[in-house]
């Protein structure tokens, strides 16, 4: 991703809080051809969401394509797909109506304070989630038995435009929110922004001007576990080409990188 591809996701999404929220379309467009596997995206995403130890809501698995002679490993970063046909919603509502919403412009939601209340709820909702994208906030704080809790840890974070701490979210389930709260303060999610190979893209599929409604259109695009009815929202691309950029030189990496 050029710098110039920074900005232009800017200028979609300003486009974008221009319009109704029931006309947004959010979306996440993944290039495995550009993840270097250096998971400061999850690192970002703990940090922004003050996730609990052990837990992100982003992950980076190692994947191998093809094998001996011609093995190539690259990387898969993922998180919730905010599927249009989410399992988790179905599963958690049936036992707890309210507990999980799906927004207008596309973003799955969970209700912490009824979530708390139904254990089941919680647990249907985990079990039910294809792509492992729902942990535990069970309370524990990295500077537990140090002399005092950090306040990196005991700040005020947001989400779904509200204020929380984890005193709020201690003893639910949490989960990626596509960074809602900075979205409609006029930023890119914590995630796309950090990410040093500019491997993920984002915005309003919805706008046909979009950067992300573009790749879509022009690459070829996968969805995980599609086949399920799921219908997610995180498209994947750059595996058509994976053999032609199996080994790493200054000519390869310009595939990529404007």
């Amino acid at each position: 991703m050029a710098f110039n591809e920074i900005v232009k996701m800017h200028e979609d999404l300003d486009r974008a809080l221009r319009k109704p929220v029931s006309k947004r379309s959010w979306v996440m467009v993944i290039d495995v051809r550009k993840c270097v596997g250096d998971r400061a995206c999850v690192v970002a995403c703990m940090a922004e969401n003050v996730c609990p130890p052990g837990t992100s809501y982003r992950w980076v698995f190692e994947t191998e394509f093809r094998g001996y002679p011609n093995l190539d490993k690259f990387y898969m970063p993922g998180n919730c797909q905010h599927c249009d046909n989410p399992p988790c919603m179905k599963a958690a509502n049936k036992l707890k109506n309210g507990t999980i919403k799906k927004r207008p412009d596309g973003i799955v939601v969970f209700d912490y304070e009824k979530l708390k209340k139904s254990p089941d709820a919680r647990e249907a909702a985990k079990k039910a989630c294809p792509y492992y994208a729902i942990v535990d906030d069970n309370g524990g704080y990295y500077t537990d038995n140090t002399p005092i809790l950090e306040p990196y840890e005991t700040r005020t974070f947001y989400e779904d435009n509200e204020r929380l701490t984890r005193k709020k979210t201690k003893g639910t389930i949490r989960k990626c929110t596509f960074c809602l709260h900075r979205l409609e303060s006029g930023m890119i999610p914590a995630c796309v922004s950090t990410c040093i190979g500019r491997a993920m893209y984002f915005g309003d599929k919805s706008d046909p001007k979009s950067l992300v409604s573009e790749l879509i259109k022009k690459e070829d695009v996968w969805n995980p576990k599609a086949k399920l009815g799921t219908k997610p929202r995180v498209y994947y691309i750059g595996y058509k080409d994976r053999a032609n950029i199996a080994t790493s030189t200054s000519a390869t990496c310009q595939v990529c990188h404007q």
